[in-house]
């Protein structure tokens, strides 16, 4: 039905159409405290129940903006959001901002439609996984590591030991199994509209008029252009916004803002928020961002 209705010239069309926006901004990771906003299912669930909710609305538009993050977090997000397009009869209709890149793109594959500005980053359809190596560290300062185990693949990947080429062979298998769930999803949601190159499952990623000429994504433009040219001149937009807590920040309860527990989790908070900053920053420094 609602494919009908866009097809009715304009003049026939209700005089004013109230699309649903939601913002899925930053790095997808699990968890996230108060010090860190991590774009997972368990952060913008709520959100897109909301968005959804709108039984007038015949889209449900989206801004998105990530460098990527957590294979599993951007699938869950990625299925929900088609999971309620399909129970609620709507349209989803994809707009990037700076970047839709890895798990990033990913999500933007949940849409029916792609729209990205000249400049975007899109694609990176690929796998990474990353850490450090201290193998000599603690020989130089005098600490002996001791590792107990039951298993002979318990302990992998130790940054403090010499790489294993077993453990390395275990983790590109890892790889190569989720890259290729990747791909799949890439090429399902995108069909026919897709162009595909050699480079386009490699990890390389392309600006938005190359991702436009490889068909990873359908057009450029900018939401409320592409809206109102969709749905009329009076098309208004309407923020699907977090719910805002007693002091302004996203609503915790007041157990958990107020709590005495508080305290003694301040620390462990910090430094995970910091860590979490960490990796965020790295994911978008990719992209030159």
């Amino acid at each position: 039905m609602r494919r009908l209705k866009k097809l009715l010239p304009k003049k026939f069309r209700k005089e004013s159409v109230e699309i649903p926006v939601v913002r899925l901004h930053g790095a997808i990771m699990s968890g996230g405290n108060q010090f860190s906003k991590n774009l997972n299912l368990a952060s913008v669930a709520e959100l897109l129940d909301r968005a959804f909710a709108d039984k007038k609305a015949p889209a449900v538009a989206f801004s998105v903006n990530s460098p990527g993050g957590s294979p599993v977090q951007s699938r869950q997000i990625h299925n929900r959001i088609r999971q309620l397009a399909e129970e609620k009869d709507k349209d989803v209709i994809m707009f990037v901002e700076d970047v839709a890149a890895s798990g990033g793109y990913m999500i933007a594959c949940a849409g029916d439609e792609i729209y990205v500005d000249p400049s975007s980053i899109v694609g990176s359809i690929g796998v990474v996984s990353g850490g450090f190596g201290f193998p000599e560290l603690l020989k130089k300062i005098g600490v002996e590591r001791r590792v107990y185990t039951a298993g002979k693949n318990k302990s992998t990947l130790d940054p403090f030991m010499p790489e294993k080429k077993a453990d390395i062979d275990r983790l590109k298998k890892l790889q190569l199994e989720i890259h290729q769930v990747f791909i799949d999803m890439v090429k399902a949601s995108r069909g026919d509209r897709l162009n595909e190159t050699d480079e386009m499952f490699t990890g390389a990623f392309w600006t938005g008029m190359q991702g436009k000429e490889l068909g990873l994504v359908d057009d450029i433009g900018d939401m409320r252009a592409v809206l109102k040219e969709k749905f009329g001149d009076k098309t208004e937009l309407k923020l699907i916004a977090p719910k805002r807590g007693l002091f302004g920040g996203r609503s915790q309860g007041v157990a958990a803002m107020l709590g005495a527990g508080v305290p003694e989790n301040l620390g462990a908070n910090l430094s995970q928020g910091f860590a979490n900053t960490v990796e965020e920053k790295a994911l978008w420094a990719q992209y030159g961002l």
